[in-house]
Parts: structure tokens; sequence; C-alpha cells
């Protein structure tokens, strides 16, 4: 079965925003060596079931989202499991959904460096 990935964020009615959320996913894709992936966005274009629709019908049969999000609020509580719930069902695909950022180890490291950027 061949997998594919969706990074999965808010989205923003600020352009740069959502630009800057596909550059990330753009040099994680890069980085893991993703055979194929999308960026999608809850309330922005384009959405979840966007991306999900044209993965399935470029025949991947699993999707694994990983959330652009830092904590584990309400779009990841109770959003999301029902979006993913009903593409799946929909697209006929397996989905998973990692966890959101917080309680990564590198998270730390990245608030300690921002501070220091301040620190000159």
């Amino acid at each position: 079965m061949r997998t594919a990935i969706i990074v999965f964020g808010h989205g923003s009615s600020v352009e740069s925003a959502n630009d800057a959320v596909r550059a990330v996913a753009a040099d994680a894709a890069r980085q893991g060596a993703w055979e194929r992936y999308e960026t999608a966005f809850l309330d922005f274009p384009p959405q979840l079931g966007e991306a999900v629709a044209k993965l399935a019908a470029e025949g991947y049969g699993e999707i694994l989202v990983v959330p652009y999000f830092l904590t584990l609020g309400i779009h990841l509580k109770r959003d999301l499991p029902k979006l993913v719930e009903e593409f799946s069902a929909k697209y006929n695909v397996a989905m998973r959904v990692a966890p959101p950022l917080d309680g990564h180890p590198a998270l730390s490291t990245i608030l300690a460096g921002r501070a220091k950027e301040l620190q000159g």
C-alpha cells in the first residue's frame, strides 16, 4: 500500500502564514524523503478533504496526517478526528494522525534558540 503524508494546519487569512506552513512542509518532505505529500488547512483552501481526495485519486491507500499545531486543542481533539473518520470512509483510505508538536524534544531547543536570538 502506498503511503502519502498531509501536513495539516489551521490556515489563515494572511496568505504569508499559509505559505510559511507550505515551506516547512516542503522542507520536511525533503528531509524525510517523503514519496508524496500535500499541505491542507482546516479553514482555508486547500482543505483536508481536497487533499485526501487528490491523494486517493492518485492511488494512495494510506494517508498520515501530521498536524502543524502546537498543542492538543479543540481542533485536534474534536474536529480532526471527525474529518479523518469522514474522509477515510468517503475515499476508502486508511488514515492515521500524529500528535501535535507539543511534547517533542526539539521544541524546548527551538524556544531557547529564539530567546538567544533576542539576547544578541
